[in-house]
């Protein structure tokens, strides 16, 4: 047996999401059976990070035992002939027995897209989160570095989480200008909570939009209400852009 390193990229529109659901495709489900015509049985792969249906990923890692005996350059080649289109495997790699793609994971690297203008691309409806009205950048900016620590981020995950530790180090956030109209916000963290960029992604905005000031961040992380924070903004512009190991 043998454990291989995955690294994937896709477009999650159409999918349920990472996970392998009773109804829907899902990413992990299409990669298990492509890996499963190599290795004449079952397997399964587990990823560093559980997107939610619509989110897409440039850099997803997962892993998974297998006996096959392809190298990793045929391998990557025979299973990008199995997959659909809108999920490609970026390479194969010989890990570690221990290694594990979500336990084994450093941090963490999301990126959420927002269009800032009165009219988005057509092409681009998948990918952005179309804000037509102007938002104050410099505001979003001044926002985002207020995240970055170990702080208590109940106020930002999904209603009705079970677990109970809330407590996550964010080692990097900000907003940046990609291209004018074009704004990305990017976070690096040690670990997230299920919607915990989409939430602060849609703060953010509301702090762009003028609803709230830069400094609502820090209350909002004090008082751990998710009811007082902003909206969860769409998962069609979240992109799981990378995930470290060192």
């Amino acid at each position: 047996m043998r454990t291989l390193k995955l690294t994937v990229a896709y477009d999650g529109t159409r999918f349920v999401g990472w996970q392998r659901q009773a109804a829907g495709e899902s990413i992990q489900g299409v990669l298990e059976d492509a890996l499963a015509r190599f290795e004449g049985g079952p397997v399964t792969v587990h990823g560093a990070g559980r997107t939610d249906a619509g989110v897409h990923a440039l850099g997803q890692v997962a892993s998974v035992r297998v006996s096959c005996g392809l190298d990793t350059v045929t391998l990557t080649r025979a299973l990008n002939a199995q997959l659909p289109e809108d999920v490609r495997v970026l390479s194969v790699e010989d890990a570690d027995d221990q290694f594990h793609a979500r336990f084994s994971a450093r941090t963490k690297t999301y990126r959420y897209m927002i269009r800032n203008g009165p009219i988005a691309m057509p092409f681009e409806r998948a990918y952005v989160w179309h804000v037509p009205e102007p938002l104050h950048v410099d505001a979003m900016q001044a926002a985002a570095a207020l995240l970055v620590g170990t702080h208590d981020f109940a106020a930002f995950r999904s209603v009705g989480t079970a677990n109970p530790d809330s407590v996550r180090t964010v080692v990097r956030s900000l907003v940046r200008v990609v291209e004018p109209s074009l704004l990305a916000y990017e976070v690096t963290g040690e670990g997230f909570l299920r919607y915990m960029v989409r939430a602060l992604a849609g703060t953010l905005v509301e702090i762009g939009r003028g609803w709230r000031e830069p400094a609502n961040m820090l209350t909002l992380l004090a008082n751990r209400q998710r009811a007082d924070a902003g909206a969860t903004a769409p998962p069609h512009g979240l992109f799981l852009v990378a995930v470290d190991y060192h």
